[in-house]
Order: C-alpha cells, then sequence, then structure tokens
C-alpha cells in the first residue's frame, strides 16, 4: 500500500515510506526498457506526433522535503531568497506560524479535502498526464481528484466561480508545457507547514522532460496578498513503471480522533 494520509499530513515529518507496485502481472506496454527488462529511465523523451515533447504517463514526486515544505528550494527561488525562505506579507506569516504552533490541526488535507494546485502534484502519490486534442488531462489518486488544462486557446476565466482546483490553461514554449492557472478559493494551504494562499493566487507551472523518465516541474506562486513577490521552487518528477493509479479513500479505516475544523 502508499503511505496513508496520517503519514503525509498529520506526522508530516516523519520518512516517507516505500511504495509497493501493483498489478506486478501487467507491466507498463510500449516503454523502452534495459536487458534485464527494468523500464530505461534514461531513455531518449518521447514526442507526439507534431514533434513536442510527450509529457504523458504516470508520474510521482521524488523529492520528500517537499511533503513538508513546499517553499523547499535546491539553490534558491525567482526571488534570490535563501532555500526554505519566501516573502510573507505580515498576516501571512503570522498565520504561518499559527499554523505551524498547532502541528496542522486545521489543515484540510487532514480532514480529506483536497490540497489544491501546485501541492496536489508535490504529494508523493503517483498521478497520470493524459494529452489528448485540445486538453491535457491529469488524474491524481490522492484524493481521486482531476484537471482538466485546457490547450485550445482559450483565455482564463476572468469572473471564476472559485474552486480547489483552479482554472489552468496549458501551451507549449520551447520544450517546456506551461500551465496557468487561477481561480481558487484561497483556501488551501500551500503545504502541510501551512503557507496559506489567497483567491489572488495564480499558479504557474513548466513541466520539463529531461528523459524518459525524469521530469522537473517548476511552479512559481504569484500570490500578491498574501506574499511581497513571487516565488518558484523545483520539484523533480519521476516516470512510475508497471504500476496503476489505485483506489484512495481518504477516510478508510481512519484510526485518528476527528479534529474539528476552524470556522
Amino acid at each position: 500500500m502508499r503511505p496513508t494520509l496520517a503519514v503525509l499530513v498529520l506526522s508530516a515529518l516523519g520518512a516517507i515510506p516505500a511504495m509497493a507496485a501493483q498489478w506486478l502481472d501487467h507491466p507498463t506496454p510500449n516503454i523502452p526498457r534495459l536487458a534485464d527488462g527494468r523500464p530505461d529511465l534514461a531513455a531518449p523523451v518521447p514526442r507526439l506526433p507534431d514533434g513536442k515533447i510527450d509529457i504523458s504517463g504516470l508520474w510521482v514526486a521524488t523529492a520528500e522535503p517537499y511533503v513538508v515544505n513546499t517553499s523547499t528550494e535546491r539553490d534558491r527561488n525567482e526571488s534570490g531568497l535563501e532555500p526554505g525562505k519566501v516573502p510573507f506579507k505580515p498576516w501571512a506569516e503570522t498565520l504561518f506560524r499559527q499554523r505551524l504552533a498547532s502541528d496542522g490541526r486545521d489543515d484540510p488535507s487532514a480532514h480529506c479535502v483536497t490540497g489544491g494546485v501546485p501541492r496536489v502534484s508535490v504529494i508523493p502519490y503517483p498521478f497520470r498526464i493524459i494529452t489528448i486534442p485540445g486538453k491535457v488531462v491529469v488524474l491524481y489518486e490522492i484524493y481521486q481528484v482531476w484537471r482538466e488544462i485546457f490547450t485550445d486557446g482559450r483565455q482564463l476565466p476572468a469572473d471564476p466561480n472559485p474552486t480547489w482546483m483552479g482554472y489552468s490553461i496549458g501551451r507549449w514554449e520551447g520544450n517546456s508545457f506551461v500551465v496557468r492557472s487561477s481561480g481558487f478559493n484561497g483556501k488551501a494551504w500551500l503545504d502541510p507547514e501551512g503557507r496559506p494562499s489567497t483567491t489572488a493566487m495564480a499558479v504557474t507551472e513548466r513541466f520539463r522532460r529531461k528523459d524518459f523518465g525524469h521530469m522537473d516541474l517548476e511552479v512559481t506562486i504569484d500570490d500578491p496578498k498574501a506574499y511581497d513577490d513571487r516565488w518558484t521552487v523545483m520539484v523533480p518528477l519521476t516516470y512510475f513503471a508497471d504500476t496503476e493509479l489505485l483506489e484512495y479513500v481518504c477516510n478508510e479505516n481512519n484510526k485518528y480522533p476527528r479534529v474539528p475544523l476552524a470556522r
């Protein structure tokens, strides 16, 4: 089984358990393999019929720090800040520290509510990217939610009905698939530590597939109501072969006491 939500959210600071493969008798078809049968993750990137890099497949975030702290960065973020630092506005930093002090008891994700964008992509549960004409669809195992990223030339809605996952449009810029999202409800935590979001947040994601089995996801947060500047993180993704998405029921067999959400 994959890690439980309690491990990922309520405990949050512990090591991430190994994810065992499923459907072992059904290897992923039509992917490059080594002589011993293992997936060749270093093989060249696949391409779509129009020559663009194909980002389709089953992917999983492989950098453990992002489970706890979305602002973790290997070097520096876009604003030149030191790793782990974000340009909080005073109210946002106060709220963040309150959430840290309460061990995340009010985190919506601890109560089986989706973490929203971009958090849903950096939790070490797999998600499947499907490329079809006019859109890219992403199916997430955790919370069993999905996204439609429209590539048909439409613009983001000017007056959206705010949602947890927002509204997303995408296009290719060179070898990067660039996704711009807005229309969020401002209720999501950006990570289990509690960095806040507001309805003004816009998220830009850049998917860069480096070879068959490795892709970088660069995420830029632009939320002028909560932060004084944009900030960017880089999350490595790995192709998750020879398995499938599994049913995920957040509250099933829950052994933890229920904690009411703050109102």
